[in-house]
C-alpha cells in the first residue's frame, strides 16, 4: 500500500498517522511543499493521499504557490476515487478543492476540545467505530462550508464543521495525529503549554485510541475495503 503526505510547514508532519502507516507495512512519501517538493501531475499509483495542517491560509495563494497546485491535486484524487484525508488546513483544501467556500471563524478554537458525531458520522466507515463524543486538539481560525453532495461528519459547539466526507475524501478541521512532542513543540513559549501537555497525558489513552481506529479504518478503504 502507497501512501502520499503532503506537508506545509515542518513542525506539522503524519505524527502518529506516519507512525501506524509503517507499522502496518506502507510504502510512505513525504512531500515537503514548503521546500519546494513538487506535486505529481495525479494520484496515479497511490492509495491513499493526506493532506497535512499547516499556519498559512488556503486563500493565500500568492504568498504560498504550491497551495494552488495542491488544490488541483486534491481536486484530481477525488475525481479518481483515491482515498484522500485532509487534516485541518489540510481539510478546507480538500473543501476548496471540491468547490467549498472557507472563510474566517466565527470564532477560532485552539487547544483541547471536544466533538460530536452526526447521524452521518455515526454511520460513516471512518468514524462509525469512534465514541460520539471525543477529544480533540483544535487550532484553527478559519472555516469551510460542506462541500455540494458531501455530508457533515462532526461538529463542535464553536465551530459546527468540524469534519466531511465526499466521496473517499474526508475533511477534518481537528487534530488527530498529535502526540506530547509535537504538541510541546506548538505550544513552545506560550502561557497555556503546561496545561496542554497535561491533559494530553490524562486522555493519551482516549485520544490514541480513537486515532487507531480512525487510522485501521483509513487503511482498509485504502486497502479496497468497504
Amino acid at each position: 500500500m502507497k501512501a502520499l503526505v503532503l506537508m506545509h510547514v515542518e513542525n506539522e508532519g503524519p505524527g502518529t498517522l506516519g507512525t501506524f502507516l509503517e507499522e502496518q507495512g506502507s510504502a510512505v512519501t513525504t512531500l515537503h511543499l514548503y521546500r519546494g517538493d513538487r506535486i505529481p501531475a495525479g494520484p496515479r499509483n497511490t492509495d491513499l493521499v493526506v493532506s497535512m495542517g499547516g499556519p498559512m491560509n488556503v486563500y493565500e495563494d500568492e504568498k504560498h504557490p504550491f497551495l494552488r497546485e495542491e488544490v488541483r491535486f486534491l481536486r484530481q484524487t477525488v475525481d479518481a476515487g483515491v482515498p484522500l484525508l485532509g487534516i485541518c488546513l489540510g481539510a478546507q483544501l480538500v473543501a476548496r478543492a471540491c468547490g467549498a467556500r472557507v472563510y474566517k471563524a466565527r470564532v477560532g478554537e485552539t487547544g483541547w476540545g471536544t466533538v460530536a458525531l452526526t447521524e452521518a458520522g455515526r454511520e460513516d466507515p471512518l468514524l462509525r467505530d469512534l465514541p460520539e463524543t471525543m477529544p480533540v486538539l483544535q487550532w484553527h481560525e478559519d472555516t469551510f462550508d460542506i462541500p455540494a453532495g458531501g455530508e457533515l461528519l462532526a461538529r463542535s459547539t464553536v465551530c459546527p464543521h468540524q469534519a466531511f466526507r465526499i466521496k473517499e475524501a474526508w475533511g477534518l478541521q481537528f487534530h488527530v495525529e498529535v502526540d506530547r512532542e509535537m504538541l510541546a513543540g506548538w505550544f513552545e513559549g506560550k502561557d497555556e503549554r503546561e496545561e496542554i501537555l497535561r491533559r494530553c497525558d490524562e486522555m493519551r489513552e482516549e485520544f490514541d485510541d480513537g486515532a487507531r481506529r480512525l487510522y485501521a479504518a483509513l487503511l482498509a478503504r485504502a486497502r479496497g475495503g468497504q
